[in-house]
């Protein structure tokens, strides 16, 4: 399995670094995250000593017991749909929450993080393809919900995020990435304060190529590094 996790995790790099070339984009403009969500330690800490430091999990309970078990110098991001009675066990351990999509959400990280004095860093869901099976708020129900979870003081907005469609070909996706990184640049032009838009959290196993060449600066990649998940584990 190691082999195997280390010969993956060699090919996706190497398909970014050739994307990267050939949009003519700087390698430190792009994040690979390793979506370790369901799958052990023991496989997190090989892509680990490969050089991976962000690590994305879906499950409060399994990110924060990987926190407690793994080097410190990890960064996890909490990917998945975020229940408002899990957030408490989050502050200080999530090193940026990606999937708020409410101001109710919202208000309940800056609750929590103003009990353990910090400021936590959030990326705003949208959903892009208006898909109904998909959590994200709507195109044009962002900026009036950025507006108002900027005035959060312990919260801080850091980038947009989305979960595009499962489809065969990667190109299909092509136009919410490019109308996630638009809706970047109008709030930007918007000057918001609390509001930095230096993140576009964007494409997955089967599209990140393409999310890299629209705008992507992390790439959330599980299958490809670490193989089909068993989804009966940690539910």
């Amino acid at each position: 399995m190691n082999d195997y996790i280390k010969d993956n995790l060699a090919e996706v790099r190497s398909a970014i670094d050739s994307t990267l070339n050939k949009a003519n984009i700087s390698k430190d403009q792009v994040t690979l995250i390793a979506v370790s969500k369901t799958k052990p330690v023991e496989d997190l800490m090989v892509a680990y000593n490969e050089g991976v430091r962000d690590f994305g999990e879906n499950k409060v309970q399994e990110l924060t017991m990987k926190y407690e078990e793994c080097p410190k110098d990890i960064r996890f991001h909490m990917i998945g749909h975020l229940q408002k009675n899990k957030v408490k066990y989050l502050i200080n351990k999530a090193y940026i929450i990606h999937g708020v999509d409410s101001l109710e959400l919202a208000k309940v990280i800056d609750k929590e993080s103003l009990k353990q004095n910090t400021v936590t860093n959030i990326l705003i869901e949208v959903n892009m393809a208006k898909e109904e099976s998909k959590f994200g708020v709507y195109e044009e129900d962002v900026i009036d919900l950025v507006k108002n979870i900027s005035e959060l003081k312990n919260v801080k907005i850091k980038g947009l995020m989305t979960i595009a469609p499962y489809v065969e070909n990667a190109e299909y996706n092509r136009v919410y990435f490019k109308g996630l990184k638009k809706l970047s640049i109008d709030i930007n032009n918007q000057n918001i304060d609390n509001v930095d838009m230096e993140i576009l959290s964007m494409g997955m196993s089967g599209d990140y190529q393409v999310a890299i060449e629209e705008g992507a600066t992390y790439v959330r990649v599980g299958t490809s590094i670490f193989g089909a998940r068993n989804y009966n584990v940690g539910e």
